[in-house]
């Protein structure tokens, strides 16, 4: 139950900070949209993740350095341009008629394509979750995939909560003015994440 739940603590740790995935968990939810499949999305892909890093198997990247270069320009390129497009929504916001949740023109294809490239192209994760995480669950030796266990319970946890909690917002946060303030805080921090991958060597 110790490793368990020391598993819980960290990968708490690990995710509650803000950040693009969890920014845009917490934008479909206030906007009603897609939000079992986009926490689902989120979730599973974390336990892809931890499973990978419990299992050793991170070990891979070190043999091709590279790949974390690629892994790391391409997340920041998209960063950037999702931030991009955030900051034109908040200059020009839709009408009126489009302000209600699930209307906004987004079908569920392009919220699963968002929604994984904000999760897999994010070097972040894999460094967090593969190699930190991993490297923590192997001290605990045999108790390991208890410690993982931990780990995914407090990923499926925030995800799910933090989705479907955001609806509880979406009373203040649906209008006009509260999505645009919502897509200026998205563009900022989505920008400033991808500068911090490209400097951030």
């Amino acid at each position: 139950m110790t490793t368990l739940l020391s598993g819980l603590g960290l990968g708490l740790s690990l995710i509650v900070a803000i950040g693009a995935q969890n920014l845009f968990v917490l934008r479909q939810g206030i906007r009603r949209e897609y939000v079992f499949t986009v926490a689902t999305i989120c979730a599973l892909s974390d336990l892809t993740l931890i499973s990978i890093g419990v299992a050793g198997l991170g070990a891979a990247t070190t043999a091709l350095p590279w790949l974390v270069d690629v892994v790391r320009w391409a997340g920041a390129a998209f960063l950037i341009g999702y931030g991009l497009l955030a900051a034109r929504r908040t200059l020009r916001p839709p009408a009126i008629a489009t302000d209600l949740p699930g209307t906004d023109g987004s079908t569920r294809l392009q919220v699963v394509a968002t929604c994984l490239a904000l999760t897999w192209l994010n070097p972040h994760v894999y460094l967090d979750t593969v190699f930190l995480l991993g490297s923590v669950a192997a001290t605990h030796g045999d108790q390991r995939w208890w410690f993982a266990l931990g780990a995914m319970l407090g990923s499926i946890g925030w995800f799910y909560g933090l989705g479907y909690g955001a609806r509880l917002l979406s009373r203040w946060l649906t209008t006009s003015l509260g999505m645009r303030l919502l897509d200026g805080f998205v563009a900022v921090v989505m920008v400033l994440l991808g500068i911090s991958l490209i400097i951030g060597r």
